[in-house]
């Protein structure tokens, strides 16, 4: 039986970071993906020469990751990017009824069994991100969409893997295993744990095409420093990707697979 995701991110390239895997897997298995992206990623840290050069680049590295990744349709609901902490104006600000109203629309279009969004922390805080998690929350309960699914990162795996990188001297200066201490989720929260190793290929040529978002600033970027593994030792650091779904979701070992959540609302 086939299901429709709708996966809801913040800026172009997150989709990728947090969901790419996901995505593939399950368009490959004969679902329907569509991505929303609230904003077009205009403040992203980048050597564009004017926020609207990047706009316009970073909607087409999106449309170009979301082709390799078998995404079907894709929305932008054109919100302005908030910036890194929030210092501009932007979709952290919007009234979080209004933004959910618009993505309900697309899941009722869309008929969506699944949405996914962020855990309640945004991930590691952006205020962007938070928003995702407020409107997405919302959203589904406006338009019915019976599951909500919350990307996410193993918090646990997350801080060893950093604070192996800072013993090693690897991690960027302005990066330290404290700042993500409450950042993610619990490894108990954990609902969804997907293997996406064979699925690696099109999740690192998707990492590839944003591009713009290599550069920029004094340290590598997340984004470049992923894109340049070897694919053997990519599918073993980006293999896994990791979601929190409700309460009565959290008992036992984590499903591994998308639509596997509650028996009585997905098959």
């Amino acid at each position: 039986m086939s299901h429709t995701v709708v996966s809801f991110h913040a800026h172009p390239d997150d989709e990728v970071l947090l969901t790419g895997g996901t995505l593939a897997k399950a368009s490959a298995e004969g679902h329907r993906v569509v991505l929303v992206l609230a904003t077009n990623g205009e403040r992203g840290l980048t050597e564009a020469s004017s926020v609207a050069d990047l706009a316009d680049r970073r909607i087409a590295e999106l449309r170009a990751a979301a082709a390799l990744l078998g995404c079907h349709r894709v929305v932008f609901l054109g919100y302005p990017d908030s910036g890194m902490s929030g210092e501009f104006e932007g979709f952290a600000a919007v009234p979080t009824e209004e933004a959910a109203y618009r993505l309900a629309e697309v899941l009722r279009e869309e008929s969506a069994d699944v949405l996914t969004s962020y855990d309640r922390h945004g991930g590691y805080g952006h205020p962007d991100h938070v928003q995702v998690h407020r409107v997405g929350q919302r959203a589904a309960e406006l338009a019915g969409t019976p599951v909500v699914l919350q990307a996410t990162v193993d918090r646990r795996r997350l801080l060893t893997a950093l604070r192996w990188l800072s013993r090693l001297r690897l991690l960027p200066s302005s990066i330290s295993a404290a700042q993500f201490e409450g950042a993610y989720t619990a490894p108990e929260d954990l609902t969804h744990q997907i293997d996406v190793r064979l699925h690696a290929r099109a999740k690192r040529a998707a990492m590839r095409a944003h591009a713009s978002q290599a550069v920029g600033g004094s340290d590598m970027r997340t984004l470049a420093m992923l894109g340049r593994l070897p694919l053997w030792l990519f599918r073993r650091v980006c293999g896994t990707e990791w979601f929190t779904g409700s309460a009565s979701q959290r008992s036992g070992r984590p499903a591994s697979n998308l639509f596997h959540t509650s028996p009585t609302r997905l098959s």
